[in-house]
């Protein structure tokens, strides 16, 4: 918890080269290198984030971006270890921090942590003329350091070289190494591709990556205009880029997947199979496996291979914690109209990621139709509590049913997607459930002292924050129940147990049917309990006032 509190306090401390900032970052360093793996291990990864423009020169806007793929590239050609790019959005994305902002290094650590970096480069450019300088220094996660600030300058025609001496001087690395991709040589192409990259729209991203590509035949700016040719749908375009890159190369496989995503798109099923197969044969992915669930659920009907279910099984294996595949997972089931399957997945993808609104609206259509409403409600009211929008995001219809088309592709091979949520999601989920319990005590306080209304308000914010505390919903069912509300205690008390069956939540929900004259729902519950529990004296002693009524 104390972690979650420095860095709230961080991220909101204000832009400033001043000591108190300073203080405020080596205080936060000394809480990570304290929980940080020992020496000796794997060399960190390196999160490199987008330069400032101290000038603030307008015509080169872009090269803030262009500084973190630049120095990412050359530290790649240089053999080291990276957090992507596609991570560092995802987690800016998760974080709703703006891609293009100037971020305090406070927040920067933040994002560093969050995608298990163990180290952050931040830096600066300048342009005088035609005369550039870059500064940049390495945080060192895990050690607790900041690193000496280093600094290159040169002619501006000189960039990559001015970068690559950047790159060297930070990395402790005397070599010459390998000699930079065609992309990275030409400044005009270098710049036509990183504004492909930033643009605002996919009009405007093909065409400086068009540019790009025509004056440097390059793999990276061949993926880069397949994916935005992807997400327009001009899938034929995209095979035809894609055909050119290089097949021993080291962006072959994420083109492969690529194809596949593309033949897809095409509804060549089989060959978009095929293609999955030969890379999962070469490597086990849970991105793949998942990919190809979703080929066979858009087939539909009897697949020639595999059903949808086993794929995303497989997927969910290789990485149980990813949200997504569990997701996956269950509506498949729901397609294949196995409730009950549906029901258990979708509840395991919820459990993963308390805030995925579709999980919850298509988990409450599954419940509705096997006759759990008060469940379903429950998850209803859960999705319009988490939606900015309103009660969901086009989930489902205005008669509950869930529509095809929901199943969740990742559009790329690297772990980025994945990592980045389940660390983001892993780190709130242990905020939440600090504060839910927090909550809980709380309402357990004003329960004892039977400060009902007090209890209520309490057990619902830890509620809110754990959807599936079977603690509050126990005691929230106890209130009800002591305050008559004995409708509200039995729907109350079935979401306990289907959060958790125990033997106190059976002989509760026992007590309530025994109150409105259900004895036949009474003795299955105390029953229940007594499985659960042999030697429960509250338990024999409601089995024997249930004996002395009739059956109702």
């Amino acid at each position: 918890m104390a972690d979650a509190v420095i860095g709230h306090i961080l991220i909101a401390s204000p832009r400033s080269r001043g000591g108190s900032v300073r203080a405020a970052v080596v205080l936060w360093l000394s809480f990570v290198a304290a929980a940080w793996p020992a020496a000796g291990q794997a060399p960190p990864d390196t999160l490199i984030m987008p330069f400032d423009n101290s000038t603030a020169e307008p015509r080169l806007f872009w090269l803030s971006e262009g500084s973190a793929v630049l120095a990412s590239a050359l530290v790649e050609e240089m053999g080291g270890r990276l957090i992507t790019r596609d991570e560092r959005l995802r987690a800016f994305e998760r974080l709703q921090l703006p891609a293009a902002a100037a971020l305090s290094h406070a927040t920067m650590i933040k994002v560093g942590q969050l995608v298990g970096a163990g180290e952050v480069v931040v830096g600066a450019y300048d342009v005088v003329g035609t005369q550039l300088t870059v500064r940049a220094r390495i945080i060192r996660l895990d050690t607790g350091r900041l690193l000496p600030e280093i600094s290159e300058s040169g002619p501006l025609s000189e960039m990559v070289t001015i970068y690559s001496r950047l790159v060297r001087s930070l990395r402790g690395d005397t070599t010459s190494g390998a000699p930079p991709t065609p992309v990275l040589s030409s400044p005009v192409a270098f710049e036509a591709y990183v504004k492909g990259l930033i643009a605002e729209t996919p009009v405007t991203q093909v065409e400086y990556l068009e540019q790009a590509l025509k004056l440097a035949p390059d793999d990276r700016v061949r993926l880069a205009l397949a994916s935005v040719l992807g997400e327009q749908e001009r899938h034929q375009r995209a095979l035809d880029v894609l055909s050119a890159v290089a097949p021993a190369g080291r962006h072959h496989r994420q083109a492969r997947y690529t194809v596949a995503l593309s033949l897809l798109g095409l509804t060549r099923f089989d060959e978009a199979l095929d293609v999955l197969k030969a890379l999962d044969a070469d490597q086990r992915s849970a991105v793949v496996l998942n990919a190809m669930g979703v080929v066979q659920l858009r087939r539909g009907g009897a697949p020639p291979d595999a059903r949808p279910t086993y794929y995303f099984s497989q997927a969910s294996e290789v990485e149980p914690a990813e949200a997504d595949y569990f997701f996956n997972l269950g509506y498949a089931y729901w397609q294949d109209r196995d409730p009950q399957a549906a029901i258990y997945w979708l509840r395991e993808a919820v459990r993963r990621d308390p805030t995925d609104v579709d999980a919850h609206e298509v988990l409450a259509s599954v419940l509705q139709h096997t006759g759990s409403t008060a469940e379903a409600a429950r998850e209803r009211e859960l999705a319009r509590r988490l939606s900015e929008s309103g009660p969901s995001q086009g989930t489902a219809d205005s008669r509950g049913e869930v529509p095809r088309g929901l199943e969740r592709l990742r559009d790329r091979l690297e772990r980025g997607g994945t990592r980045v949520d389940s660390v983001i999601a892993a780190s709130g989920q242990r905020d939440s459930a600090a504060l839910a319990a927090f909550h809980l005590d709380a309402g357990r306080r004003a329960f004892e002292r039977e400060a009902d209304r007090e209890a209520e308000q309490a057990l619902k914010r830890a509620l809110f924050l754990s959807p599936y505390l079977a603690d509050a919903h126990l005691l929230l069912g106890r209130l009800y129940l002591r305050g008559g509300r004995t409708a509200d205690a039995i729907d109350t008390l079935k979401i306990a147990l289907w959060s958790e069956e125990t033997a106190a939540a059976h002989l509760v929900l026992a007590e309530a049917y025994f109150q409105i004259q259900e004895m036949t729902a009474a003795k299955a519950e105390v029953d229940r309990a007594l499985a659960l529990e042999p030697t429960s004296a509250d338990a024999k002693k409601l089995q024997e006032r249930i004996a002395s009524k009739p059956p109702g």
